[in-house]
C-alpha cells in the first residue's frame, strides 16, 4: 500500500471502528510529524492500551483518550479528523 492510500484507509471511518486503540496511536504517530509536547505523554499511554476500557496506571483509558484530545487540537488532515471523531465516538 502506497502513503497516499495508506492515509485514505486510516482515515476511512470503518476502519477506525475496527482498531484498538494502541493501532490507532500508530495511525497517529505516523501521521502527526510533530506531536504536541503536551499530547505526547497520552500518546504514549494510548500505545499500551487495547481499548478505552483498560487502565493505565491510576487512570482510565477514557480519561487517557480524553487528555488526548484536548492537547491535539494542533493536530490537523483528514487522518486527524477521521481518528478525532471515532476517538470521540469511543469516549460517549
Amino acid at each position: 500500500m502506497t502513503t497516499k492510500e495508506e492515509l485514505q484507509h486510516h482515515a476511512d471511518p470503518e476502519y477506525l471502528k475496527t482498531v484498538t486503540l494502541y493501532r490507532m496511536a500508530v495511525i497517529i504517530k505516523r501521521d502527526w510529524k510533530k506531536v504536541n509536547y503536551a499530547a505526547e505523554p497520552y500518546l504514549a499511554a494510548m500505545a499500551t492500551l487495547n481499548s478505552i476500557d483498560y487502565d493505565y496506571g491510576h487512570d482510565s483509558g477514557k480519561s487517557i483518550v480524553l487528555y488526548f484530545l484536548s492537547n491535539a487540537k494542533s493536530w490537523r488532515g483528514e487522518v486527524a479528523r477521521a481518528v478525532k471523531k471515532e476517538l470521540k465516538r469511543r469516549c460517549k
